[in-house]
């Protein structure tokens, strides 16, 4: 668990779920994520998350505003998805939702994750957004990190075809925060 001057990252929750859900049918929210989400895939992820955390002892946190409890989305650091060019390599994401959006909650989140990280002894990290998520890779440079020029590719979670399929990666070293 982490905190910063307005908000906490912490395990989800069972209540976690509904706005979880609720966040994943905003359609301006998944824009570059993928279709929106069913209750069982809220339930999914929320599960993983939960799995993560009791294996690795990290993974993407509920952010919850500390001034009133808000469910914000998340952010936080997990294993890079298997069959990727950041298979296992720790990569931060961040989602939230829209009425969080603007207000500096993501990169505050962002940034505290990736101080717990350096504290760890983790040496470097990953993110990935699709190209047309000028916002999300806008953040990641804004944090210091750098598109590998020869890390783009093509998701195999996402179907062929798709715009979504086409990722970048950024990085950031140790050294250089």
């Amino acid at each position: 668990m982490n905190e910063t001057e307005r908000l906490m990252l912490r395990p989800w929750q069972d209540s976690d779920i509904a706005p979880f859900y609720a966040m994943g049918r905003d359609a301006e929210v998944m824009r570059y994520i993928g279709p929106e989400l069913s209750i069982a895939d809220a339930e999914t992820f929320a599960a993983r998350q939960k799995r993560l955390l009791e294996k690795t002892g990290s993974c993407f946190w509920v952010v919850e505003r500390r001034s009133d409890g808000a469910f914000l989305g998340f952010c936080g650091i997990k294993p890079g998805a298997e069959g990727t060019p950041i298979d296992a390599q720790p990569e931060i994401g961040w989602r939230l939702a829209r009425h969080a959006w603007g207000q500096g909650y993501a990169r505050e989140a962002a940034s505290a994750c990736i101080a717990s990280a350096w504290h760890r002894g983790v040496n470097h990290i990953v993110a990935i957004t699709v190209p047309a998520n000028e916002r999300s890779w806008g953040l990641m440079e804004r944090l210091g990190m750098r598109r590998l020029p020869d890390g783009n590719f093509d998701h195999k979670a996402v179907p062929v075809g798709s715009p979504l399929r086409r990722h970048l990666t950024y990085r950031i070293d140790r050294s250089v925060a």
